[in-house]
């Protein structure tokens, strides 16, 4: 299963300056349009709670996968699926059901969770032109990823997305 971290982190690492901020708030409209494409040729993106709460939505044409300690409270949504699973338990549930490849989309402990299990394949960060003095760091309590730089692009005129595999 190809597992991409898709995230907009700012030049210090962070992925936002509060829990409850939304990407949305910082990032440019480039990296908007490439969350867009990449995730809709993913088909499915598996997110945690407060990811989902900035969203606040199903999006159209993919599946939603939202990781929860207590999946049984919320009312049912379309094409927005919770689960307490464990990460490798997701995607072998997602593979039974034909899907091939899926976008890691926040927050911090979920990508945490899913770098610590060795389940990510691909990294895809856009570099946003902000400096945050606190915050949200990208990911913790991982061991190192060795990475190897695929494709270096500049999206607009302020904003770099790197695409790397993991080694």
């Amino acid at each position: 299963m190809q597992t991409l971290l898709i995230a907009a982190i700012s030049l210090n690492g962070k992925i936002a300056a509060s829990p409850d901020q939304s990407s949305l708030e910082w990032t440019s409209k480039e990296d908007t349009k490439f969350f867009v494409e990449k995730t809709k040729e993913c088909k499915v993106m598996i997110m945690g709670r407060k990811t989902f709460d900035t969203i606040g939505r199903a999006l159209k044409d993919r599946l939603m996968i939202v990781m929860t300690c207590d999946p049984e409270k919320y009312d049912p949504i379309d094409g927005v699926e919770f689960t307490d699973r464990a990460p490798q338990q997701i995607l072998q549930n997602l593979e039974t059901r034909g899907y091939t490849s899926v976008a890691i989309t926040g927050g911090s402990g979920v990508y945490s969770m899913f770098l610590k299990e060795k389940l990510v394949t691909d990294v895809f960060l856009t570099i946003e032109p902000i400096l945050f003095g606190g915050g949200i760091s990208l990911a913790e309590s991982f061991e190192d990823v060795e990475l190897k730089l695929v494709e270096s692009k500049q999206l607009g005129e302020q904003t770099v997305l790197l695409h790397y595999e993991v080694v």
